[in-house]
């Protein structure tokens, strides 16, 4: 995988910032109904496009760090920022 692959993935799926892999997941099951081969609006090129984006970004996120750290923390969860407990 390159970035110019990763970002024609996350084009096709219309990401802009963030996502689960529920909302991908979601996302997915949408499109394979518009480009099924067997649909109306159906493409088999623009159908095994969409499966290898998915494929890909799935891999991705499966393969993704997590650093453990409050800031790390914070952009995954802000509304915890002003928690009493958090240090």
């Amino acid at each position: 995988m390159d970035y110019e692959e990763f970002e024609k993935a996350v084009d096709l799926f219309g990401i802009l910032t963030r996502t689960s892999k529920k909302d991908l997941r979601k996302k997915y099951l949408k499109l394979s109904k518009k480009y099924h081969p067997d649909m109306q609006e159906g493409n088999h090129e623009k159908f095994q496009e969409l499966q290898d984006a998915y494929e890909l970004l799935n891999n991705y996120m499966d393969s993704f760090n997590f650093s453990f750290d409050e800031e790390e923390f914070k952009g995954q969860f802000p509304s915890f920022t002003n928690y009493k407990n958090w240090r």
